[in-house]
């Protein structure tokens, strides 16, 4: 096996909003020499931040990949957004790394985007290194922040590092490994440390947070075990394989510390991702499944010797042409190949291949397992398809996203528009999973739908700013669901019998409402065939499925999808010539619709866990606010002269909240707000929303 394919570490950062992941990404960008000048997010100058949206407002929009070397290491970086209308770039990034670094506010702890992309990365059972950043930003407390990831992540910290100082007095750390103070040059931007004794008065606490790192660090080691257990001294190799082997087992989750934006801390961390982070030859093997039959399972290797597997996780629309983003997870692939896409079953070429350091791009002739690169010449391929060889076909799992939670209408200004818009539209949506549109015959009106307002004012500026079509724009519009409330029995019959060859499909089936055990609906349709006795034959099940599942897409109150409905296929009836899949498919359909109309039809609505940053002062106002809003708070508390509230609130009364409480806090309060769970829309409420359809 190639040495270097040991020293290849594909990983990403991910935090909450403002947390500092772009800023740490910058840093990192020049220590390994990827860059020679620092970009800073506040002069919109950040070299991952390259879209013209993300310099002007200050964030991140898109997940921004580069690869840089650092000592004998390579490090394949993915810089994520921290806004959560863009947590579809999160899990995608995350999908194909074999790391993660979590980034923490030190006056802020956890907060409540943290905790999103911290379970979508448990999801993918990914190491994780925290990053303790802003220590000498007012209110920095590091042993708060430490205390909140164990308390809200149950995740494992342990210390490899402390600081010297917080707020305006930080400046530097103790690394409790090599047990040597670190103060950095801010004249050298940090390239520079001293590395000096710990200072007598700092000996004891430094004592203290190594004794709390060796012993969480021993079960990972018997030698390291031993001499704990004795008070015996600890060699520093023994301490790098222990934390090694519990941060790849997802046991331990070391913990560092600094300022990137006072160039503190660094490269230390560096050290840490290259030294406990595993190379894609130490994560498990990927099982993925023969094309058609999930029941036969196939190992993937990272092995360039063996047959070429892809996933494909992110596409950017490109004028000269779209750019797809790979993660190789077996195999070697050269430019000018022909592969299969087992997903959509259909041949692909891929015709060049791309090292990216953001926007900018390197042709190479070649790439292998554990790369992650982009490449251009496919064509029918989307976000979480499988490529592969045309000889050894695999299909490996998808990638699942968040369902939209907000609508608009949007027409074109023009009749040259109109033509452009189509088009447009198509690009984005095979560019980001979780923005949907479609054409409403009723209203003659295109509906576009997403995230968040904030999501779907930037898709509106990417189709007006770069692809120049005039668009105007409706109101934001929250999308709602339908349920049932009761239990019900239902035929189904689509008969064309006219001479010759007809029509003939039967079914009966029962609907119930499915709930999960907190007794919320559940979001999916669920299908179970009790056919006994060939009344309907077996071929003919597959059809009834897929129109049940179809009727389900429009309700009975309002025309919203229905969810959290459970369909059973209990009896039917057949004919031997004029049977056929369509006519059991219409038969179905015909059955659920008519089942909707006596099944207790209800509006369900989104409800946003809400969390909001203010003032103490203001806590009164703030939280008559929300519950004016039919808002219920959770969770408060206090940390310093602030206050957090935790709270549900309805999506349909938020429209507008930033400005609201701007208002109420005299600018100095903020939010952030994701989707939680669907929940009946009250009485009088659901009258007006359904009056107005």
């Amino acid at each position: 096996m190639p040495e270097s394919l040991k020293n290849i570490r594909n990983i990403g950062i991910m935090a909450h909003i403002d947390a500092g992941k772009t800023t740490l990404s910058e840093r990192v960008l020049y220590y390994t020499g990827k860059t020679y000048k620092m970009g800073e997010v506040h002069d919109g100058t950040a070299v991952m931040d390259y879209l013209e949206e993300e310099q002007e407002r200050g964030i991140t929009i898109t997940s921004a990949a580069t690869t840089c070397p650092w000592q004998n290491w390579i490090f394949n970086l993915i810089d994520t957004p921290g806004h959560v209308d863009f947590t579809a770039e999160v899990e995608r990034s995350l999908r194909v790394l074999d790391g993660s670094i979590a980034v923490f506010d030190a006056s802020e702890g956890v907060q409540a985007q943290s905790e999103t992309v911290w379970r979508q990365g448990q999801k993918y059972h990914l190491p994780s290194i925290c990053f303790i950043n802003k220590m000498d930003k007012v209110g920095a407390d590091f042993e708060m922040s430490v205390n909140s990831i164990r308390d809200k992540l149950a995740a494992h910290p342990v210390c490899l590092q402390i600081p010297i100082g917080a707020e305006s007095t930080f400046e530097g750390l103790i690394d409790l490994v090599e047990m040597k103070a670190v103060y950095y040059i801010a004249e050298k931007l940090g390239a520079n440390f001293d590395e000096r004794p710990i200072p007598d008065e700092l000996k004891p606490q430094a004592e203290k947070w190594r004794h709390d790192m060796l012993e969480s660090l021993a079960e990972f080691d018997e030698q390291l075990m031993d001499k704990y257990v004795h008070n015996k001294p600890v060699d520093e190799e023994l301490i790098h394989k222990a934390a090694r082997k519990g941060t790849m087992a997802g046991k331990v989750h070391p913990v560092y510390v600094g300022s990137a934006l006072r160039y503190i801390g660094v490269q230390k961390l560096l050290d840490g991702i290259g030294r406990y982070f595993p190379s894609p030859l130490d994560r498990p093997e990927i099982i993925g499944n023969k094309p058609g039959d999930i029941e036969q399972k196939i190992k993937v290797k990272c092995d360039p010797r063996k047959s070429f597997v892809a996933l494909a996780f992110k596409i950017i629309n490109d004028k000269h042409g779209d750019l797809y983003f790979l993660r190789i997870y077996q195999g070697t692939l050269k430019s000018g190949t022909r592969v299969l896409n087992t997903t959509r079953n259909c041949k692909e070429n891929i015709t060049r291949l791309f090292k990216m350091h953001a926007s900018s791009r390197e042709i190479v002739d070649s790439v292998r397992a554990g790369d992650i690169i982009a490449c251009v010449g496919l064509r029918e391929t989307i976000t979480g398809d499988t490529v592969c060889d045309t000889k050894n076909p695999v299909v490996l799992e998808g990638i699942k996203f968040p369902e939209a939670v907000i609508s608009m209408s949007i027409e074109p200004h023009s009749a040259a528009d109109r033509d452009k818009l189509a088009g447009g539209l198509a690009a984005l949506r095979k560019e980001d999973p979780t923005f949907k549109c479609k054409y409403d015959a009723e209203t003659g009106q295109t509906l576009i739908s997403g995230m968040g307002e904030l999501h779907l004012e930037i898709l509106q500026h990417r189709l007006t700013r770069d692809m120049k079509i005039n668009v105007k724009v409706g109101k934001p519009k929250v999308a709602y669901r339908e349920a049932i409330t009761r239990k019900v029995e239902q035929e189904g019959k689509f008969v064309r019998q006219t001479g010759g060859h007809g029509q003939y499909g039967h079914v009966v089936i029962t609907v119930e409402p499915l709930l999960d055990e907190t007794g919320n609906y559940q979001k999916q349709i669920e299908f179970v065939n009790k056919i006994i006795g060939g009344s309907i034959p077996r071929e003919y099940i597959p059809a009834v499925e897929s129109g049940t599942k179809e009727a389900f897409t429009s309700g009975y109150l309002a025309g919203y999808p229905v969810v959290g409905a459970k369909v059973t296929l209990i009896d039917g009836s057949f004919h031997t010539v004029d049977s056929s899949e369509l006519a059991f498919e219409q038969a179905a359909v015909i059955a659920v619709r008519d089942a909707l109309k006596n099944a207790g039809s209800i509006l369900l609505e989104p409800i946003m866990k809400l969390e909001v940053i203010i003032p103490d002062s203001d806590y009164g106002a703030v939280q008559g606010n929300i519950i004016s809003k039919r808002g219920m708070i959770t969770d408060s508390r206090i940390h310093g002269k602030m206050r957090t509230i935790d709270a549900k609130v309805p999506l349909a009364e938020m429209f507008g909240y930033s400005t609201e409480l701007r208002g109420i806090t005299s600018g100095r309060g903020s939010f952030v707000m994701e989707p939680l769970t669907y929940e009946k829309v009250p009485e009088q409420i659901s009258e007006k929303i359904l009056a107005g359809y």
